[in-house]
């Protein structure tokens, strides 16, 4: 049958698509530690098929702010609605939990808080500024919703003073309204380049295989970088569930590649590309790709 853009859907996924599991010590340390104490990654929330690998290396992703969203995006499965009010231990329980998993590499996200009137600026302060409170060693990456591109509102984060701060451009700019939900293209790029020009090291993520050209992702890269984002993900889009918005084309890894070679040469300090990439795959190795620059 086709898809809603009138194009035929892939039966089935192909062989590069298969996950490689990647277990170790630290692995089943991490693993542990998480099931007995009950705490919350989204790489098991999510179904990352990177969980392995990224557990490996002692990075793990965390998921504040509940699991109800106020948005309702075509690609995510994460549920729509009306949020509890934030808990304030939340923050502290976060870097108890990194301390306690012995994270080198922590990277914190959250479902979109548009019901707080300040999206959560102050919640994602708190968070950063317990971590380095409790694990100094420790890299803190964020990914961050757009926060309305509001200047006081992501100074308010950024004075924290997380080591990076991610924002996902998710897709092409002729696909964001059917793919994105109240989030505009111009919006993210717009919260990019203020974080940029606050002196922030940025990254953005972008999904493919939602049925954009490769002229499309190559003018993509180029706003990014424009924006001033340094470092960038690329992966293939994969349906959660039959509610989501369909696979177009499943992305070769030679044009992956392509892809890759396109960012390096636009003056990205990494990019990270592949089929199975996700915005907090390696990302320890992304930091240390900034650290070699600086």
């Amino acid at each position: 049958m086709p898809n809603l853009y009138g194009e035929k859907v892939p039966a089935r996924k192909p062989n590069w698509l298969k996950i490689r599991l990647h277990k170790s010590d630290a692995f089943a340390e991490v693993a542990r530690i998480v099931q007995e104490h009950s705490l919350h990654t989204i790489c098991s929330s999510g179904r990352c098929p990177n969980k392995a690998e990224c557990w490996s290396r002692h990075t793990a992703t965390f998921m504040i702010m509940g699991d109800v969203c106020t948005r309702g995006c075509r690609f995510c499965a994460t549920k729509t609605g009306v949020p509890l009010p934030l808990n304030p231990d939340e923050p502290q329980r976060v870097a108890e939990s990194v301390s306690l998993m012995g994270l080198r590499y922590v990277v914190v996200t959250s479902v979109t808080r548009d019901d707080l009137s300040d999206g959560g600026a102050e919640h994602w302060a708190k968070t950063v500024e317990a971590i380095r409170a409790k694990n100094p060693s420790t890299t803190i990456e964020l990914l961050i919703s757009d926060l309305d591109a509001r200047k006081d509102l992501l100074e308010v984060v950024a004075a924290s003073k997380p080591d990076i701060i991610g924002h996902n451009i998710e897709t092409v700019e002729r696909l964001t309204p059917t793919v994105r939900a109240k989030a505009t293209y111009r919006t993210s790029l717009a919260t990019l380049a203020h974080l940029a020009e606050m002196g922030v090291t940025t990254k953005s993520g972008l999904m493919v295989g939602l049925g954009e050209s490769e002229e499309e992702v190559e003018q993509t890269l180029k706003d990014l970088r424009e924006a001033g984002v340094r470092l960038l993900t690329i992966g293939q889009y994969l349906r959660p569930s039959e509610e989501q918005v369909p696979v177009v084309e499943y992305i070769t890894p030679e044009q992956f590649e392509r892809y890759r070679e396109m960012a390096l040469r636009m003056g990205f300090d990494y990019c990270a590309s592949g089929p199975l990439v996700r915005s907090s795959y390696l990302a320890e190795e992304a930091w240390q790709a900034v650290s070699d620059r600086e």
